[in-house]
């Protein structure tokens, strides 16, 4: 009598979550697979990426790009992140999110938002961003296998991946207010959070965006996620947070 298959899928728990918007939130380009319309094929290329304030990737692309008109005619798509680092790149964590592509209309409250952060995260794109002939796509995640290094395997669904409720509304209105004074006068706790906190090394880290759950921080090409204590409930719990990591993260030296 045959043995039954063990289940390799792991029930998903916190730390797959937080893994998964880990992967997702630092991810500075992604490969985008869509369908082909005249062969039903797939068809993958690399894109540039960034998020939205609730955590749906965003994508900057020409009308030339073979992709844009495959989303156009089927939005069915799926797109993995996840940087390979050294050794093994298989061994490394990545994250594919199967999603249906949404064309933002230019002059849209959405559209604004979403370029407005893709911009933070990828200041390069300016060049091009404003020709008419770039689209911004919000890709709208309905699930995702997340895949965290060997053994690692879950599956998650949309309520993993989307950050829901006004906490959304309210940190956008008020975001790039915020980012601006930080980036403008607070360089110094910047550094306090990428290194106490992120583990990161290096200087010139600046903010590129805030969400419920943390903070995105960038230094050059170089990237990081830092998280809050606890996920914020209002946009006014987002300065005495702030304060209150700079001070946890500046007592290790003050104590040494």
């Amino acid at each position: 009598m045959d043995e039954p298959k063990k289940d390799v899928i792991r029930a998903t728990d916190a730390e797959a979550v937080r893994l998964a918007d880990t992967l997702i939130r630092s991810a500075r380009f992604g490969a985008l697979a869509v369908i082909e319309p005249k062969t039903g094929s797939p068809l993958a290329s690399r894109v540039g990426v960034a998020t939205d304030t609730d955590g749906a990737p965003l994508i900057l692309i020409s009308a030339l790009s073979a992709h844009t008109g495959a989303m156009l005619a089927d939005p069915r798509c799926s797109l993995l992140v996840g940087e390979p680092g050294k050794g093994d790149p298989l061994a490394h964590p990545r994250i594919t999110l199967v999603c249906r592509a949404q064309p933002l209309e230019r002059g849209s409250s959405a559209h604004a938002r979403a370029e407005r952060r893709y911009l933070n995260r990828n200041p390069k794109a300016t060049l091009y961003s404003s020709l008419g002939d770039f689209s911004i796509f919000r890709l709208e995640p309905e699930r995702a296998s997340l895949n965290g290094g060997f053994g690692k395997a879950y599956l998650l669904d949309r309520a993993d991946l989307i950050t829901d409720g006004p906490i959304v509304d309210e940190l956008a209105a008020s975001e790039q207010s915020a980012l601006d004074h930080m980036n403008a006068d607070h360089l110094d706790a910047i550094a306090v959070y990428a290194h106490h906190f992120a583990k990161a090394e290096g200087d010139g880290w600046i903010m590129t965006g805030f969400d419920a759950e943390g903070m995105d921080l960038a230094s050059g090409d170089t990237v990081c996620r830092v998280y809050f204590p606890q996920p914020l409930k209002t946009a006014r719990d987002l300065r005495p947070v702030l304060v209150d990591m700079a001070k946890a993260g500046r007592a290790p030296a003050t104590q040494g």
